[in-house]
Formats: C-alpha cells, sequence, structure tokens
C-alpha cells in the first residue's frame, strides 16, 4: 500500500538503515518532494539514491512550512542525543517521532521533544536492507490511531512489523529478531565448515550451506506450515536426517543454545537501554 502523507517526511540519518527506509519508502510510491534527508555525509549509494530523485541531503534543517507528518530517527544510538535536539524544533502537534535506533527508549527520546510529543520506538533488524526484514515497535500514549498506522506504513515498506504493547519487550526482540540474522550467519558457517570436515572442497561446502540455508528460509516464509512439521517432512526414521538431529535435538542440542544467546543478549538489551 502507498505510504499517503500530504506534508513533509524528515529523515534523519542516511546511513544502512535510514536508506534501507528510504528505498522502501520510494519503491513504494511516496512523493520524494516530502522528503526530507538530513546527514553530513551519507553513503555513495544513498547519495545516488537521493540524487536519482532529486531529494538534496542536508546538513541541517530549519522549520519552514508545515510541520513534517514524521520525523524518523536513524541515527546511531550513540549520536542520538546530538541529533535528536537539532530535529526537536521540526516538531509540531501533530507530528509523530519514529525511531529505529537500538537501545534508546521512549523515555530517553522523550527527553529532546515537546512534552505530549507522538513517540514510536522501533528495532528492525538487518534484511530490511533486501525488503525482507521484521521489525518489532511500540507507541506511546500520545500516538493517535493515524499516527500508528503512519509508522506501520513505513515500517512495512521494508518488511514485516509486530507491535508490542510492553517496552521491555523491545529488548527480548531485539535477542530474537535483532540479533538474529548473525545467528543465522553462524549457522551457515558452521554448516559449510562441519561440511569440509567430512570432506568437501571449502568453496562447495560453502556453496552448499549458503543455499540451503538461504533456501530453507524462502521454503519457511512460503509455506504455512510450522518449522516443527517442515523439519518433520524432511526427516525419515532412522535416516540420515534423523541421525543429525538427535545431536541436535539432546540435552545439550541447538535449543538450549539458543535459550542461553537469547537471554544473554536480552540482558545485554538491557544493560544497554538508556
Amino acid at each position: 500500500m502507498p505510504i499517503e502523507i500530504s506534508r513533509p517526511l524528515v529523515l534523519a540519518g542516511a546511513g544502512n538503515m535510514g536508506g534501507a527506509l528510504l528505498k522502501g519508502w520510494l519503491a513504494g510510491g511516496l512523493d520524494a518532494r516530502l522528503v526530507r534527508a538530513l546527514d553530513p555525509a551519507p553513503p555513495e549509494p544513498m547519495r545516488a539514491l537521493l540524487a536519482s530523485h532529486g531529494i538534496a541531503c542536508q546538513m541541517s534543517l530549519a522549520p519552514s512550512g508545515a510541520p513534517p507528518a514524521a520525523i524518523v530517527l536513524a541515527v546511531k544510538p550513540q549520536i542520538m542525543d546530538a541529533v535528536a535536539p537539532t530535529v526537536a524544533p521540526l516538531a509540531g502537534p501533530d507530528t509523530v517521532v519514529l525511531s529505529v535506533a537500538a537501545g534508546r527508549t521512549i523515555a530517553s527520546l522523550a527527553t529532546h521533544f515537546a512534552p505530549g510529543t507522538a513517540i514510536v520506538r522501533s528495532i528492525p533488524n538487518t534484511p530490511a536492507a533486501v525488503g525482507r526484514g521484521i521489525t518489532v515497535a511500540i507507541a506511546n500514549a500520545a500516538v493517535t490511531p493515524a499516527q500508528r498506522a503512519l509508522c506501520d506504513g513505513l515500517l512495512a515498506a521494508v518488511g514485516e512489523v509486530a507491535w508490542v504493547e510492553q517496552e521491555r519487550l523491545i529488548d527480548a526482540a531485539t535477542a530474537v529478531s535483532g540479533s538474529g540474522p548473525a545467528y543465522v550467519f553462524l549457522l551457515a558457517e558452521c554448516l559449510a565448515e562441519a561440511g569440509r570436515k567430512v570432506g568437501l572442497a571449502p568453496g562447495l561446502a560453502a556453496q552448499l550451506a549458503r543455499a540451503t540455508v538461504s533456501g530453507s528460509g524462502e521454503l519457511l516464509r512460503q509455506s504455512d506450515l510450522p518449522p516443527a512439521t517442515l523439519r518433520q517432512n524432511v526427516t525419515s526414521p532412522n535416516g540420515t536426517t534423523a541421525a543429525a538431529l538427535a545431536v541436535l535435538m539432546g540435552a545439550n542440542g541447538l535449543q538450549k543454545l539458543l535459550d542461553e544467546a537469547v537471554a544473554a543478549a536480552e540482558a545485554r538489551a538491557r544493560e544497554l537501554a538508556v
């Protein structure tokens, strides 16, 4: 569904995630004339994207005309306290602030804006770069249904969107979907290494692992079946897959490792949240 707004949209931060979002918005039909981009040094691919749509990327923005419908904060968490105050004067009473910065709580974001500002905190993941991400979001009490719908549309431009009602669950989501791509990439690494150890040439082992992980992910995406059923469909009784799963599903197998990994990531997310 096209993103339909009649007022400007400010994008603060034109790096990897900001660029992915903008690419998705433009592909979805957003009028490029409404975009106000703010970044002192966007990467070259982003420069080309902005130039191709006639969007100027500026170092600062001054209030001019109607307040923006949304201000999207796509900067690194460590520079948020420097950037947010520069865009706060742009916000009007009907502006929603959408943050995609990891670890920045709604309370910390609110310190930079007028009391009662509508704020949405979200955590996307890196597959957003290819339009296959998933973002978990939470809105503060000031966000209206229309503003939530707008933010949902902005985030859906790069993949699926899920909303939670308790901010603490953002840390849990960070541990599962935010950090999750790294777990999957590690699986591909380990599978390739295991293949090498049983005699496959390194290049072939890497090719098989990459294609298997990406293909299985696509099958999972397209199928209505739960993962457990898909797993069972691959597994013949007493066959090769069953032998491997007996190891992976043992007492000290994959589930135990992932339980520990996700718990560690969630704990660290809580420590880093400000």
